[in-house]
């Protein structure tokens, strides 16, 4: 595994708890998808339309998603940036069939790497009451802290369902 993946600490202040819990879950979805060829990372689990690759994909738009869209209030960027989701709401899921297994994972480091420099410097200037500049549905805005434990969730959500596919694919289970 060229992925190296390290248990949280049982003991850190705040941020560098749910920053080790975050690249913990974001390393173990990598992992599963890793090694796998265009058409594994494309094979859905069924009854599900799920697949590796949107994973993946899906997991980089909602890095850029909350660090550029909703923290910063910055309009999205690079492939996202033009993207009409009126027309697929679903776009990240359904165009990862498209994409290289080498395009999904270096797509996936980049807006990773772009989330920690944010974090970075948001955490320089003040700490995880920080609100985001863009508000929720419902006007009110999210604070950094929420956010990463946002991103916790979806990700530990979203590594169960990568376990489960890459299972059904080639039978490995221990990543």
């Amino acid at each position: 595994m060229s992925f190296e993946r390290t248990d949280p600490p049982y003991s850190a202040d705040e941020t560098t708890m749910l920053r080790s819990f975050l690249d913990y879950f974001r390393v173990t979805v990598r992992r599963q998808a890793e090694g796998l060829t265009q058409q594994q990372l494309a094979t859905p689990l069924p009854t599900s339309p799920l697949t590796l690759g949107g994973m993946l994909k899906h997991l980089t738009y909602v890095e850029q998603w909350w660090w550029t869209v909703v923290f910063k209030g910055e309009e999205a960027q690079g492939i996202w940036a033009q993207v009409d989701w009126d027309a697929d709401e679903d776009w990240d899921w359904h165009s990862a069939v498209d994409d290289s297994p080498a395009q999904l994972m270096q797509w996936h480091e980049e807006e990773v790497a772009r989330a920690n420099a944010t974090l970075d410097a948001a955490m320089a200037t003040g700490d995880l009451d920080q609100l985001a500049k863009m508000p929720r549905h419902n006007g009110r805005h999210a604070s950094l802290r929420w956010i990463l434990v946002h991103l916790i969730e979806e990700y530990a959500r979203h590594a169960g369902h990568a376990d489960l596919i890459r299972e059904a694919i080639d039978g490995e289970t221990d990543l």
